[in-house]
């Protein structure tokens, strides 16, 4: 890199959520009990799914993945804007921004991909029910997974190696809580037209592709369902698809309406309500959406407290 394109800005500030001096304590114990429940939720999915081997299934598998993913992608940002709140420090190395930057979109768009997979396997299930176990075999989840990790690792090094090219000449104050990257293409001096068009080339492949996968799944699901026109199947249907569209609609739409559907109205603060929605909101949500709700959660749940019981007797 040539001298004259690093960077002059040896840190950052981040203005953290808007909220006055007086609520800080109030948010900061509201923020780590999200924060708690998330971690400690999507753990305890995590070694129910592998104590207990009835759910050792393709469908377990991805929500496996999907629970160790939104525990690492709410840990990216949370604690540092814990850290901030608690001691009004809101420095940011350039260096740790960068990083921050990068695993904040390793993350995301592997959540994205975690979750298009699940939408296939459940599209599988109920629409090729007796071509289950041959299409969704250990050989091709795994390649899913892989597959979702390498995409997710190629995007998110793309933009943290355009963004490291950036110069930063004066501006250093980020109005966010986490080193968002379209608030630092803001704050930078140089020419970030190439930035934006990645920023829109690789989302439409690591979000809206996903996306639109889902909602195919999903429709194909609904019409399989409405074939045959019982109220058990219409219940199912709803079961199945109501709880998971709910988060995907979520997840989905804070990041579309914030990235790919920019308005003058859209204020910092918008912004910023609108990415804790998906950063801190739906990882929290997803085990009892994708797990406590499900029986089979709930057995292997009953079956480990009852083991503690007995062993502890």
């Amino acid at each position: 890199m040539r001298k004259e394109n690093q960077s002059t800005v040896s840190e950052f500030f981040l203005l953290g959520l808007p909220i006055r001096p007086e609520q800080q304590g109030v948010f900061f114990a509201l923020f780590l009990g999200m924060y708690l429940t998330t971690v400690l939720g999507n753990l305890l999915i995590i070694l129910l799914i592998r104590l207990d081997s009835r759910l050792h299934t393709p469908m377990y598998f991805f929500l496996s993945h999907l629970a160790l993913t939104d525990t690492i992608f709410s840990s990216v940002t949370v604690p540092k804007m814990l850290k901030n709140m608690q001691t009004q420090d809101q420095s940011i190395s350039y260096e740790g921004c960068i990083s921050q930057t990068y695993f904040f979109i390793l993350f995301a768009d592997l959540d994205s991909f975690l979750i298009t997979s699940m939408a296939y396997d459940r599209y599988v299930a109920i629409c090729h029910p007796l071509h289950y176990n041959t299409i969704m075999g250990q050989s091709l989840c795994v390649m899913l997974v892989v597959g979702s990790w390498i995409i997710a690792c190629s995007c998110a090094l793309l933009h943290t190696l355009l963004l490291a090219r950036l110069s930063f000449c004066a501006d250093n104050i980020i109005p966010h809580f986490f080193c968002d990257l379209a608030a630092l293409l803001k704050l930078s001096c140089s020419d970030t037209s190439i930035n934006q068009l990645v920023i829109f080339t690789a989302g439409l492949m690591a979000i809206m592709v996903p996306f639109l996968c889902i909602l195919v799944s999903y429709g194909r699901i609904g019409a399989t369902i409405l074939r045959v026109p019982s109220t058990k199947g219409i219940r199912k249907a709803l079961s199945t698809c109501g709880s998971h569209l709910s988060v995907v609609t979520l997840y989905y739409g804070s990041i579309i309406g914030l990235y790919f559907l920019p308005s003058p109205s859209n204020t910092d603060d918008n912004n910023i309500i609108a990415s804790v929605m998906y950063t801190v909101v739906t990882p929290m949500l997803n085990p009892f959406i994708y797990s406590l709700r499900n029986k089979d959660m709930k057995g292997a749940l009953r079956k480990l407290l009852s083991k503690k019981t007995y062993s502890s007797n």
